[in-house]
């Protein structure tokens, strides 16, 4: 799809979401108004993530510079800035009507899994300065080291519509971390070894949610073995999602200083991954088949 095309689509889906969303409410209660609407600003975090642009400051370059005419009311770097940061709550709600619109919610099948957020290796700890008191250092077992900084656990659908995500100190249990990312889920829940518990399995179930992880070699297992491997293959959706958010959206960089920030960055990047899923849908491609996307 070209472009011009793709620009168009996302602006009038969060425009359509976004005034119904606000209703007669403010989002601001002094000063002036800004220049550019919060649909343009919206629009355009959410482009500049697909071409790679993931800070604000580059965002803002790329449309003044190429695209003058079609937003013409950018105001300063700052001001953009702000405002993006401003927008974190109504980039969370909007992924909600999204998350329907793609009937992800009714999914009897959800997968989860998480990915590092490091702030620095864990030589340097000791002299980074940034979320004191909220990161600590924790061991990723993908890549077999310890990190200084937080974990993102998240949850998908089968399609890799991603329905849930939260953040967690690096030590965090991913147990508890399901709490959060379960909440009005019934069916399946597919985990990894770190989701292992029988405790938590039962409290779940209690809730309607089927919680299936591989056990370890260790374990014995009364499942069938080609339902254990089924299992693992499907989890591979999952780790295909954040494949697709470390190296396109670039997840894993926090580039925050706070917890505001770090919230706008990471919601935004959900809401441009699972509004790509949406234009896919548009034009019959395969769901998570962004190459190409943009001609």
């Amino acid at each position: 799809m070209p472009l011009e095309d793709v620009i168009i689509t996302l602006f009038c889906w969060i425009e359509e979401h976004l005034n119904p969303l606000i209703g007669d409410n403010r989002l601001r209660l002094r000063g002036f108004t800004p220049k550019l609407t919060d649909g343009e600003v919206l629009t355009m975090e959410v482009v500049g993530e697909f071409l790679g642009l993931d800070t604000d400051q580059p965002i803002g370059q790329y449309f003044r510079q190429h695209w003058p005419l079609w937003f013409p009311q950018r105001g300063s770097r700052p001001t953009f800035a702000q405002q993006a940061a401003h927008l974190w709550a109504i980039k969370q709600q909007l992924h909600q009507p999204l998350v329907l619109d793609l009937g992800a919610v009714a999914d009897p099948i959800h997968l989860v899994d998480g990915c590092p957020l490091p702030l620095c290796v864990l030589t340097r700890a000791s002299r980074c300065r940034g979320f004191a008191g909220e990161a600590d250092s924790g061991y990723c077992a993908a890549k077999k080291q310890f990190y200084y900084g937080f974990h993102g656990p998240l949850m998908v659908t089968m399609d890799g519509v991603i329905t849930a995500w939260t953040v967690t100190p690096a030590s965090g249990d991913e147990r508890e971390a399901l709490w959060d990312l379960t909440d009005g889920v019934q069916g399946w829940v597919i985990g990894d070894k770190g989701s292992i518990s029988a405790f938590l399995k039962a409290e779940l179930a209690a809730t309607g949610i089927d919680l299936q992880t591989p056990l370890r070699a260790n374990m014995t297992d009364s499942r069938a073995l080609g339902v254990v491997q089924r299992l693992m293959t499907t989890r591979r959706r999952v780790e295909t999602v954040i494949s697709q958010l470390t190296e396109r959206f670039h997840f894993e960089k926090i580039r925050a200083r706070d917890r505001w920030h770090l919230t706008s960055r990471i919601a935004r990047k959900v809401l441009a991954h699972t509004l790509g899923i949406f234009v896919n849908r548009l034009l019959g491609r395969s769901d998570l088949q962004f190459e190409r996307l943009i001609a």
